[in-house]
This record gives structure tokens, C-alpha cells and sequence, in this order.
């Protein structure tokens, strides 16, 4: 189980606007049962920029409630996760599936780590 990591130098940003997801989107992605991670490296970045992070769930995810577990459970994986794996000037959208709110936690830190590692590969 990953560790917690708080003396990172990378520092994490969230993703906000639309066309930040959109930017997000044309690059690869992996996916797994709990979520699907999708990449981007930015261009024009300086080495050692900052990671952006993005987390989004669809209504199939399920109603209002359902879907803000789900984004918060993505948030706090990557809070423990992207300091450790994300790679520096790049950008990562977190799309939560329907087993994101109730799948066990290290599973969903299992499933997100090894998307991370695989997306790194890049």
C-alpha cells in the first residue's frame, strides 16, 4: 500500500476549466475497473513544473450523492498518489466508474497507482 508522501517537491494543481479536460482528453489513457486515468504532457513547460490534476463523474455513475463520493475518494487517492508517481508538466484527468464510491480503498489506491505507472511509460 503506497505511503503518504507530504515533503513532495512536485506541487499538484486542480484542473479546472473545460478546456484543461479537453486538453486532457486527446492524450493516453488507462483503464481500470475503479477509474480511468487519462494523461497529457503540456507543452512549453519548464522541468519541474507542476502536475495538474482533474477528477470528473458522469450521472451513469449515479445520482448527486453518489457521484460526489466518487470525485472525493479520486481526490484524496491522488492527493496520496501524484506527489510520488505523477510526472512533472504533465496533466491528469480522473474519470470515476460505477465501482469509484463503493469499491474497497486499496483497491481503488491499487487500480489508480498502476494506471499512474502505466500512463508514466508514456
Amino acid at each position: 500500500m503506497p505511503q503518504q508522501n507530504t515533503d513532495s517537491p512536485i506541487e499538484v494543481v486542480r484542473l479546472a476549466k473545460r478546456p484543461q479536460f479537453l486538453f486532457v482528453r486527446n492524450g493516453p489513457a488507462e483503464r481500470r475497473k475503479s477509474v480511468v486515468v487519462q494523461a497529457r504532457r503540456r507543452t512549453g513547460d519548464a522541468p519541474g513544473s507542476h502536475v495538474g490534476a482533474g477528477f470528473t463523474a458522469t450521472k451513469r455513475v449515479g445520482n448527486s450523492v453518489v457521484r460526489n463520493r466518487a470525485k472525493r475518494r479520486l481526490r484524496e487517492a491522488s492527493r496520496l498518489l501524484l506527489p510520488r508517481l505523477g510526472q512533472p508538466g504533465t496533466d491528469y484527468v480522473f474519470i470515476a466508474r460505477d465501482a469509484t464510491a463503493d469499491i474497497a480503498w486499496s483497491r481503488l489506491l491499487d487500480d489508480m497507482e498502476s494506471a499512474l505507472i502505466s500512463l508514466a511509460a508514456h
